[in-house]
C-alpha cells in the first residue's frame, strides 16, 4: 500500500513540473541548456561551460561579464566559427588577432564583445567571451553605414 501511495505522489508531482522549453539558433539546432541565458553569442557544438570561470550578470541581449567554455575543436577551428558565426548573430568585426591566443573584437547595438581563444591540446580549445555595455559601438556601426 505504501509503494502504491509513493507512486501516485511521483504521478501528481511530476504532472505539476513544468516543462522546460528548447531554445533553437539560427541555424536550427538546439542550444544547450547551459549556455540559453546568452542567445546573442554563437557557441560551438560540444562546448562546456567552465562555472569556476565564468562570471556574468543579466541575461537576454543584455548579459555583461565573462562566459569560459571549453570544446572539442582545435583553435584554428574555433577561430574560424566564430568569423562565420558572430555576423550571423548580427556583431560587427572590429579587430581579429589570429595568434597562440587568439583576439577578437565585436560590437553591436551599444555593446563590445570580446573572445580570446587558447589551445588547450591538439583537438581542445579553451574560450573567453567577455561582453559589455559600449556606447562607441553605436556610434561606429552608424557611421560605417552599416
Amino acid at each position: 500500500m505504501k509503494i502504491i501511495k509513493l507512486l501516485a505522489l511521483l504521478l501528481i508531482l511530476s504532472a505539476c513540473a513544468k516543462e522546460i522549453p528548447i531554445l533553437y539558433g539560427t541555424d536550427g539546432r538546439e542550444i544547450p541548456m547551459v549556455f540559453q541565458n546568452f542567445p546573442d553569442i554563437p557557441f560551438p557544438d560540444k562546448s562546456y561551460l567552465s562555472l569556476e570561470d565564468s562570471k556574468t550578470m543579466g541575461n537576454g541581449d543584455n548579459w555583461t561579464g565573462s562566459v569560459c567554455f571549453t570544446t572539442n575543436f582545435n583553435a584554428g577551428r574555433v577561430f574560424d566559427f566564430f568569423v562565420a558565426e558572430m555576423p550571423k548573430k548580427g556583431w560587427v568585426e572590429i579587430a581579429v588577432v589570429r595568434a597562440e591566443i587568439s583576439q577578437m573584437t565585436y560590437v553591436k547595438d551599444g555593446r563590445a564583445a570580446q573572445i580570446l581563444i587558447q589551445m588547450e591540446g591538439k583537438d581542445s580549445a579553451f574560450v573567453t567571451v567577455t561582453a559589455v555595455p559600449n556606447q562607441a559601438s553605436v556610434k561606429f556601426i552608424n557611421n560605417s553605414g552599416e
